[in-house]
This record gives C-alpha cells, sequence and structure tokens, in this order.
C-alpha cells in the first residue's frame, strides 16, 4: 500500500472514530462502521480509496456542523433561561419584632411630619382668607399643590425604595420640607407662600413619605393592617398638634415665628427617623418606574378610582370646614380652628379599629362599608345649621375619613403580589390620585363662589364623589370575592 493509502486510511480512521463519538454523545443508534461499509461498495478498488476519502471528509464536516448547531442551541437554551429568569421571591416579613415595630413608630413620625401637615392646612387656609386679598378658592391652591406635589412625586419615589436607595431618598426630602416652612416664615405675599408651603415643602413630603409607607408595610404579613394603621394615627395626631400650635402662637409670636417653631417640630422627628428606619428587603435594581401590568387588573384600577373620587371630596371639606364655620355660622377663627382639630383628631382611634378587623377578613371588606358610611355622613352636611350641628358632623367625618385613609396603603398591598413591588404601585396609586387631591378644593371652592358664596352646592358635589368611591370599592368586592359575604378579600 503507497504512502498516500496509508494516509488516507489513518484519516479515514480517525474521522470514524469521531463519527462514533458523536453519535454517541446524541443517543443514535446508527454505527459509524455500516456506514464505512457502505462507501466500500460504491466501486472498484481504486476508486474505493478516493471515494471513501471524500465521503468521509464530509461526513466529519456535517458532524462538525452538527456539533456546531448544537452548541449552538444549548448557549441559547442557556441565555434564555438566563434573561427570562425572573428575580427571586423576598423572604417572608417578620411580622413582629422589635426592629418591625420599630419601623412602624417611625413611620408614624413619618406621617405625623406629611400628612399631619397637609391636613392642618384648614387653619392656615382661614388665616390667610383674613389677611390675604386672594379669594377663599384662589388660596386653597396652595394646599391642594402641596398635597399633589406630595402625591405625584411617589410614582419616582417609591421605585427608589424598591432600588434599595432608601436613605439618600429619604435625607433629600426631608431637607426640602424642613427647608420649605423655614423659608415659609419670610413669606408675606401669596405667591411666596405658594412656592415654599405649597411647592417645596409638597415635594419634600412627597419623596419621603410613600417610600416610608411601602417599608413599614414590607415588615408585616398578617398583622400588616394593624402596623400601617397604627401609622397613620401620626396623621390625626399632627392634624391636632400643628393646629393648635397655629392657633396659639399666631396671636403671640406672629406668623413668622410660628412657622418656624413648626419647621424645628419637623427637624427634630424627621433627624430621628433617618437614625432608625431601615429597609428590609434586598434592593431591585430591575423593573420600571410604573408597571403598566397593574392597569390590566380591575382590582388595581378600582381601589385607584375609589381613591381618586374620595380624595376630591375629602381634601375639599378638610379645608373649608373651618370657612364654613366662619363664613355661615358666624364663628371666630380662634373657634372656627377647633373644627380643623376635630376632624383630624376624632378619626385617631379609628385608624387603629378597622385594620385590626381588616386583618381577619381583608381591607377591601373593611374599605366597602367604610366608604358607605361616610358618603352618608358626607350627605349629612347639607343638613347643619348650627354650632353644635357642626362639632357632631366633624367628628363624624373624620372617624370615616380616617378609618379609609388608614386602609388605602393596605389594600394596594393586598392586591399586589409581591412585595417588593408595593413601593412602585403605591406610589402609582398616589400619583394619581395627587390629581384629585389639586383640584377637589379649588373645584368646590369654585362651586361655592358661583352660589353666591353659599357651600350648598359643593356640599353636595362632595358627597357625591364620596358615594362614586363607595361604588368603586364595591366593583372591587365582587371582583376579588363574588357575592360570597364570607370571603376575605
Amino acid at each position: 500500500m503507497t504512502g498516500q493509502d496509508h494516509g488516507d486510511h489513518f484519516e479515514e480512521k480517525h474521522c470514524c472514530s469521531a463519527l462514533a463519538d458523536s453519535h454517541e454523545e446524541s443517543g443514535s443508534n446508527t454505527s459509524t462502521y455500516d456506514d464505512v461499509d457502505a462507501i466500500h461498495r460504491l466501486g472498484t478498488k481504486d476508486d474505493v480509496d478516493d471515494t471513501h476519502t471524500d465521503d468521509t471528509k464530509g461526513k466529519c464536516k456535517r458532524v462538525s456542523g452538527d456539533l456546531k448547531r448544537t452548541t449552538s442551541n444549548v448557549l441559547a437554551h442557556v441565555a434564555s433561561r438566563i434573561s427570562t429568569r425572573t428575580w427571586p421571591e423576598p423572604p417572608p416579613p417578620p411580622d413582629g419584632g422589635s426592629k418591625a415595630w420599630t419601623q412602624v413608630a417611625m413611620g408614624w413620625l413619618v406621617i405625623f411630619t406629611t400628612w399631619g401637615w397637609v391636613n392642618s392646612f384648614g387653619s392656615f387656609q382661614t388665616y390667610y382668607t383674613s389677611v390675604l386679598p386672594q379669594t377663599p378658592s384662589t388660596i386653597s391652591w396652595i394646599g391642594s399643590v402641596q398635597i399633589w406635589f406630595c402625591l405625584v412625586i411617589s410614582v419616582f419615589s417609591g421605585r427608589l425604595l424598591d432600588a434599595g436607595l432608601f436613605l439618600p431618598t429619604f435625607l433629600v426630602g426631608a431637607v426640602i420640607q424642613v427647608l420649605g416652612i423655614f423659608l415659609m416664615s419670610i413669606s408675606t405675599q401669596y405667591w411666596s407662600l405658594m412656592l415654599t408651603q405649597g411647592v417645596l415643602t409638597g415635594i419634600g413630603a412627597g419623596i419621603f413619605f410613600t417610600p416610608s409607607l411601602a417599608l413599614v408595610a414590607t415588615y408585616f404579613d398578617k398583622r400588616r393592617g394593624l402596623a400601617v394603621g397604627l401609622a397613620t394615627t401620626g396623621n390625626s395626631a399632627g392634624g391636632i398638634v400643628y393646629p393648635v400650635v397655629v392657633r396659639q402662637l399666631i396671636p403671640t409670636l406672629g406668623f413668622a415665628w410660628t412657622a418656624r417653631v413648626l419647621a424645628f417640630i419637623n427637624l427634630a422627628c424627621l433627624s430621628i427617623v433617618f437614625a432608625f428606619m431601615r429597609p428590609r428587603l434586598p434592593p431591585r435594581k430591575s423593573g420600571p418606574i410604573i408597571d403598566f401590568a397593574a392597569f390590566r387588573e380591575l382590582a388595581y384600577n378600582g381601589v385607584v378610582a375609589g381613591i381618586f373620587t374620595t380624595s376630591m371630596a375629602n381634601y375639599f371639606s378638610f379645608y373649608y370646614i373651618a370657612s364654613f364655620g366662619r363664613e355661615t355660622l358666624g364663628l371666630s377663627y380662634s373657634t372656627a380652628s377647633i373644627m380643623v382639630i376635630l376632624i383630624n383628631g376624632a378619626g385617631m382611634i379609628f385608624r387603629i379599629i378597622p385594620p385590626i378587623i381588616a386583618d381577619r377578613i381583608g381591607p377591601i371588606n373593611v374599605m366597602f362599608p367604610v366608604t358607605l358610611a361616610w358618603a352618608i355622613v358626607a350627605f349629612c352636611w347639607l343638613a347643619v345649621d348650627n354650632v353644635p350641628g357642626l362639632y357632631v358632623f366633624s367628628c363624624f367625618y373624620g372617624i370615616c375619613s380616617g378609618s379609609f385613609q388608614c386602609l388605602t396603603a393596605t389594600a394596594i398591598a393586598s392586591i399586589t403580589k409581591r412585595l417588593d413591588t408595593v413601593g412602585t404601585r403605591l406610589g402609582m396609586a398616589f400619583s394619581i390620585s395627587s390629581f384629585a387631591s389639586l383640584t377637589g378644593p379649588p373645584i368646590g371652592g369654585a362651586i361655592q363662589a358661583a352660589n353666591g358664596g353659599k357651600f350648598t352646592g359643593s356640599q353636595a358635589w362632595a358627597a357625591c364623589m364620596t358615594f362614586i368611591g363607595f361604588l368603586c370599592f364595591a366593583v372591587v368586592r365582587v371582583n376579588k370575592a363574588g357575592l360570597n359575604p364570607r370571603a376575605r378579600c
């Protein structure tokens, strides 16, 4: 046999070995040597070597191509698994313990300095009406803009909690809010009050409010309603403390130093929060700022719509209750300011009771009857024509409002499947409802002005908006649990 023949047989032997290995790995039952025997039957002895060599080389090339395609398919499959794999489930909440309840206490201070401050604007509304030339409807824009910024920024700040940036977010927001109150003390005109009290304090509060409330919710599961409810009592406490400070200090110290005292109160409270409040969940770096998938859920849309419509009525009532007492019933500024304290303080204990019930039967099951009772009380405002009646109305309205507001975060969390998206979805809900808080008081004030200063039209409008909110929660209740009265949702 010639050297060429030896080379061909050597190449044939190695190619056949590669073919055997490839067939063995792929699970094929066809023998490589059967292929070689078939090659040997193709022609004469002289042609066999050439044909055998060329055919074997062709098979080696096909095997190489198959191996490449197999490797490519495997790599593509692995890459697909990596790219489409969702982030891991967060660890379960402790649902108690010293650290968890510390976060509740810190959440209480956060809500005290944000919504307690916001809800006390009724005392400023009454004072500004007496010292500024603008109409009450125009003045109410200060409080509305403040609430709007506080809520609309939530769509961004809520995602920052999920991304693991809670502490820097909180620090920036606290500095802006306290700075706004200090600058408010040197403001004497409408535009400057709008920029400081309306814009700056609203932006600052909006940056740290939603991440803080969502953080509290991530520490609890079965006791989440109670935990968030306890934290929201800071709303009522702030709604009592701030109006009392304004009512007592403005006649003695003047507006400027009264505002500075309020700024120092917020500075002390927020410093404590910064020292002790800490997130529990690991950062979730990926994920959108807006979770558009939420808008494909009827339950989420219904809850957001219910919060939206009730917010329009709620802040009109909170801002104008003192003005109603002063303009319709002839109360003094000092006495009318008590209405703001009552409407905020009456709901304090009821910010705890509904969450306890919600932990047992579900937040939607509680919000459904609460909004019905709230709408009934709102219609009763039309019948108030004396001071005792105003006191009674303020108390019951505050109870219903507090019972509702303490459950909003819990309701959003209950219809959110993953705890590490609560901040995002809560921020989205608050941002949408911010437009209701922005327009509600001015719309009510415009209706009042169109009726010659009478409150009848604006009272009826506010009651109807609350009733629409009840209908929204009725839809959510049916969607989640049907007509079964015992179902938890």
